[in-house]
């Protein structure tokens, strides 16, 4: 692997584990057993090393999502696919990532920020429709309101105001919220499937 791969990797592993802002180039240096004068050679700044970071992560994140949509047998099992990629993407990412990047790394928020208006939201889109012509979804949805609901409860489940870490957890947030949104677009046909999803049984 090449030195700047290695680099990357350690510095993404520690802000993943400690928050952006705790993590020196130091850090990344002692991480690596590397000597800072090696690492300034690869990255003039940290900034550069956070960018760099979250460039790679967010293409890896668009080739996980397509291939999780090819794969999908439904709008409905896409969505359950999506949320178990989504626990496992975030159970260990410290809970101060999104504000670090917003407050600290204005240039790599906006990448974020990109990534989510664009590539998060025709994946929205191409999914509400997908549902809508499997009949799981409602033919009378306003698909492009309705995607932008769901954009916006994604963000909002990173709102430490709204739900503040210590009390709920990241997990039981997307799930909640997402289980929400597909019983609120989906047909009586797509509720049934939901529930098999939910192992729940309730009277019609």
């Amino acid at each position: 692997m090449e030195i700047k791969d290695r680099i990357l990797n350690h510095a993404q592993s520690l802000f993943m584990r400690n928050g952006i802002k705790s993590v020196s180039m130091d850090d990344i240096a002692a991480d690596m057993a590397m000597s800072k004068k090696t690492l300034y050679k690869w990255f003039e700044n940290k900034d550069q090393i956070v960018q760099a970071s979250m460039t790679r992560h967010l293409m890896d994140t668009q080739g996980d999502c397509t291939v999780m949509m090819q794969a999908a047998t439904s709008a409905i099992d896409e969505l359950f696919r999506m949320l178990e990629w989504t626990k496992q993407e975030f159970s260990n990412v410290h809970p101060s990532i999104f504000y670090d990047l917003q407050k600290f790394h204005p240039g790599t928020w906006a990448l974020w920020q990109a990534h989510k208006n664009e590539f998060i939201l025709s994946q929205i889109i191409q999914n509400l429709r997908r549902g809508i012509t499997e009949g799981l979804f409602r033919a009378d949805l306003d698909v492009e309101v309705v995607a932008r609901l769901r954009l916006a409860q994604i963000e909002m489940q990173f709102d430490y105001n709204i739900y503040p870490f210590r009390q709920f957890g990241n997990e039981r947030v997307s799930q909640a919220l997402l289980e929400h949104f597909m019983l609120g677009v989906s047909t009586l046909k797509g509720h049934r499937l939901i529930n098999q999803y939910r192992h729940v049984t309730e009277e019609e």
